[in-house]
């Protein structure tokens, strides 16, 4: 019997929790069905609030716990799989633990019983166009690449099509981080910087999270950290293999770094390799340029330099961010949804070389916006403030100590609707209109996804 079908033969004597369903775990409890484990799902929604996926599971036997009292007898289970977006110290899941329940994650068992190399990426920005540059350039060096985690897919379902020869390449959050005790054999982390303080509470907690990507690796592993990022430089004595640095600002002893010339290069041994050149790279801004230096530190050895170059030319970019939408009365529209926090805006703002029209705010993750305050009001034209955040956001613009009202006009509106309407009403020829919120989309949508998806709608309809 092998790993994988010990793990699910010895759950069949088990009660089996799962905390939501979502992207990690409606394909997995259908798996857990077909493997005949009896399943319960513990959800605050309502059963109406699921579409069509409770009829779906209850035609396969699933159990539901549905409402506020959901988590009130999680003691009767024995393993439970939490959802990232269930904080792991949630004051449920610690007296179940304290109890004997085993709490883990799709993510947590996945890394357990993964036969191939694991690529994982982490980081404040950028984790998702990294983990799919490393993906797309896997996949052109004729690799097969499973890509999942925080991005794309759950992988625990397919733990069986997994052949020992593949790739796996994962994107991970710091809710996904802060109960795994296993690292992969090559770890990204593009960034630190303060991001999710509404439930980790404090920035110790959420650093040590984004630790746990590198702190359980080997001699064999390789770790990549950048360079012009104090949150992660500081991580260097934790490494405990080959250390990758990349960088734009200056030339690391070994690693990826941005020549004066444009030139993305590796370098070790003292000896320097071109890579590519920055005005091929086709996704616009030097935010992506940092992407593909992490993305080259980390790949370096394990491909050919043509599968990087090739996919530098021709890969468009990943959805919602900074994602071309239409053209209209001449007026460019770009979904950067995924700008959940000042500092993806900031990489949005510097992707456009001229003032720009923003819609942004929403959830409130307790993170302050003073960072990115005097990038826009260089850069911002129109501001169109929406959401909870909407006046602490004005606050923060109108508080730095750049701020001119006849350089930016800031206006407030209800809805989604009526700030693609203020935009359209207000764009002249030749403008730039961006959703780039600077907040998480909870106090509107499900997810960012889905606010990036009825902007685009509502672009696509004027």
């Amino acid at each position: 019997m092998t790993k994988i079908e010990h793990f699910f033969e010895t759950l069949k004597t088990k009660k089996i929790a799962f905390i939501g369903t979502g992207v990690s775990h409606t394909e997995l409890i259908k798996k857990f069905c077909e493997k005949q484990i009896a399943v319960t799902v513990c959800d605050k929604r309502s059963a109406d609030k699921f579409q069509q996926v409770y009829d779906e599971l209850k035609a396969l036997g699933v159990k539901f716990i549905l409402g506020e009292n959901y988590l009130d007898n999680l003691t009767d289970f024995d393993v439970i799989f939490r959802t990232p977006g269930m904080y792991f110290n949630n004051s449920a899941l610690i007296k179940a633990r304290e109890a004997g329940v085993i709490i883990t994650s799709e993510m947590e068992v996945f890394f357990d019983l993964c036969p191939c190399k694991i690529y994982a990426v982490t980081g404040s920005d950028g984790k998702s166009t990294s983990t799919t540059l490393l993906a797309e350039i896997l996949s052109a060096s004729g690799k097969t690449v499973h890509k999942g985690g925080n991005i794309g897919k759950a992988l625990l379902p397919i733990i069986e099509e997994i052949q020992e020869n593949d790739i796996a390449v994962v994107e991970l959050s710091s809710f996904q981080l802060i109960s795994m005790r296993k690292s992969p054999d090559i770890a990204l982390i593009t960034n630190i910087t303060p991001n999710h303080l509404d439930v980790h509470g404090t920035m110790q907690e959420y650093t040590e999270s984004k630790i746990n990507l590198i702190a359980h690796q080997n001699a064999f592993s390789r770790t990549v950290l950048n360079l012009d990022n104090e949150g992660t430089k500081a991580l260097a004595n934790l490494v405990r293999g080959k250390l990758n640095w990349f960088t734009r600002r200056e030339i690391p002893e070994r690693g990826a770094f941005l020549r004066e010339d444009g030139m993305l290069c590796y370098i070790e041994n003292k000896q320097i390799t071109p890579v590519v050149h920055k005005n091929d790279i086709r996704i616009p801004g030097m935010h992506n340029v940092e992407n593909f230096l992490g993305v080259i530190a980390s790949l370096w050895g394990e491909v050919e330099i043509s599968a990087i170059v090739e996919v530098a030319k021709n890969f468009g970019g990943v959805e919602h961010r900074i994602e071309f939408v239409r053209e209209v009365n001449e007026v460019k529209y770009y979904n950067d949804s995924i700008a959940t926090s000042p500092t993806r805006v900031l990489a949005g703002l510097r992707s456009f070389d001229q003032k720009i029209i923003v819609l942004a705010g929403g959830y409130d993750k307790k993170i302050p916006f003073e960072p990115m305050a005097e990038t826009v009001c260089d850069r911002v034209k129109l501001l169109i403030l929406m959401g909870v955040t909407a006046n602490k956001i004005e606050t923060a613009v109108k508080s730095a100590k750049n701020y001119n009202p006849e350089n930016i006009r800031i206006l407030h509106v209800n809805s989604m609707e009526e700030a693609v309407a203020t935009a359209y009403k207000e764009a002249k020829s030749g403008d730039i209109v961006t959703l780039s919120p600077a907040c998480a989309s909870f106090d509107w949508y499900p997810n960012f996804e889905v606010r990036g998806q009825h902007f685009k709608r509502l672009v696509r309809e004027l």
